[in-house]
């Protein structure tokens, strides 16, 4: 039975790492052990939301972390003192762009701190903003340096109350292996991905073959797995070889591969930088290949005319773009950048998808009108010849042929290398979840190496 003095303590934590290393759900994870030492009881998976992938001063995955559990009124002041251990002994204050910050919400979740959290997800949000709410709401924070990542972890704090979610099994390394090759059997992967695609995403590239659930970076993380449910990933995670020691993992709740940051349509007159948007316009001219391989074209609605960009890391994404012709009915997603010197903005896409084909007309040759053959033209304004019966006609024309395009109507996306954390990818469609996840958690959702 609960103790009548128990208390619901969210703990949000944002901006810890850096790109030398570091790792905010590596701070968490050692924190859900920490705090199972202290008695606490989780009500949720730790909580993973990734934020707005635009904003210029992200550090990597810009990801902040969320733990909600109930802990004991004698204990609440040693789970806080633990908190701020975690962060001041694994977060990278040397960096000048990493600038830690910890947030405690007591009890329920208010409309307003969900709110709050869409925001930071879909936009851009001050500081002032931020502290006013944790003062109105009665809540406190701990900020480090600017004290930035007071917004990301008041944002985890109100995050993921509702909607669609995703579910990511994390396995961390030992720390004297950070910064060196991840070491896993790859063939284990692939088995894994075969057996359970249905269920988990994202695991491969299929473009390249490219093992994806490894991160590039020194960071602790040695893999990652993402999918539908915490048994899903579970069970993916432990089919993977790894061919060196694993430290720790734990099974996040996320808002991974949910489109979370393109909430709503924008007119071209109205996008803003660093802003996630989606545009519905029409393609004003044809697309054009770029210096290092880019594909540009024009997008126009009633409201004015910008640029969106398919990047060379696409791969086959800039294929489709490249079929698009002036008067293709589009509608386009991804992130708002502003160009150099402020000429203008971009639209780095994510997705499109066809909603209208312009017709694609081809001037070509008549044909002979006594045997049919395609003839051929005398020079400009002299008319025609057909090479097989000899006619000659001065006032014949070219004529208008409609011909078939190669490209359809539909929902066109990148390959899952070059596609971000919140990007839904294809097979996640139809597979949306609506409301939280269930107050019992399964288990195993944590796990430590004692042997180490």
């Amino acid at each position: 039975m609960e103790d009548e003095t128990d208390l619901l303590l969210h703990i949000g934590i944002d901006d810890t790492d850096s790109p030398r290393g570091g790792c905010t759900t590596y701070i968490a994870a050692r924190l859900v052990e920490r705090l199972l030492s202290l008695g606490a009881r989780f009500i949720d998976y730790p909580n993973l939301l990734r934020l707005n992938p635009n904003v210029p001063w992200k550090t990597r995955g810009n990801g902040a972390i969320c733990l909600r559990a109930e802990v004991g009124a004698g204990t609440e002041g040693a789970v806080r003192r633990a908190v701020v251990e975690a962060v001041e002994t694994y977060s990278d204050f040397v960096c000048p762009n990493t600038n830690p910050g910890v947030v405690f919400h007591e009890g329920e979740i208010p409309g307003e701190l969900m709110r709050f959290s869409d925001r930071v997800v879909q936009g851009v949000v001050t500081l002032s903003e931020a502290f006013e709410l944790v003062d109105k709401r009665g809540g406190s924070a701990i900020g480090y340096k600017n004290m930035r990542g007071i917004i990301g972890a008041l944002a985890a704090v109100g995050g993921l109350q509702g909607g669609d979610h995703t579910y990511e099994f994390l396995a961390y390394r030992k720390p004297e292996n950070c910064g060196r090759t991840r070491l896993i059997d790859a063939d284990s992967v692939r088995l894994m991905n075969e057996r359970t695609h249905s269920s988990t995403f994202n695991n491969l590239d299929l473009e390249t073959g490219r093992i994806l659930i490894t991160p590039r970076g020194p960071d602790p993380v040695l893999y990652g797995i993402r999918g539908e449910t915490a048994e899903s990933v579970y069970k993916a995670g432990a089919m993977v070889e790894p061919l060196e020691p694993v430290e720790r993992w734990v099974i996040f709740r996320s808002n991974q591969g949910t489109d979370a940051h393109l909430s709503s349509f924008s007119k071209i007159s109205e996008i803003e930088p660093c802003h996630p948007a989606i545009v519905e316009g029409e393609v004003a001219e044809k697309p054009t290949v770029i210096q290092g391989g880019h594909v540009i074209f024009p997008l126009r609605d009633d409201s004015g005319q910008f640029d969106c960009a398919a990047y060379e890391p696409t791969g086959g994404f800039r294929d489709v773009v490249l079929k698009m012709i002036p008067g293709d009915g589009m509608r386009a997603y991804g992130g708002i950048r502003e160009n150099d010197g402020g000429r203008g903005k971009t639209l780095n896409l994510e997705k499109l998808e066809v909603l209208r084909i312009a017709p694609k007309v081809l001037m070509v040759n008549p044909d002979c009108p006594t045997c049919g053959t395609r003839m051929e033209s005398m020079g400009r304004g002299k008319g025609y010849r057909c090479r097989q019966c000899g006619l000659r006609d001065e006032h014949l024309v070219k004529r208008a042929v409609e011909v078939e395009r190669e490209l359809g109507r539909g929902l066109y996306i990148p390959p899952p290398r070059a596609q971000r954390h919140l990007t839904k990818p294809l097979e996640r469609y139809g597979r949306e979840k609506d409301g939280r996840t269930p107050e019992d958690l399964f288990e195993p959702w944590n796990w430590v190496n004692t042997n180490l």
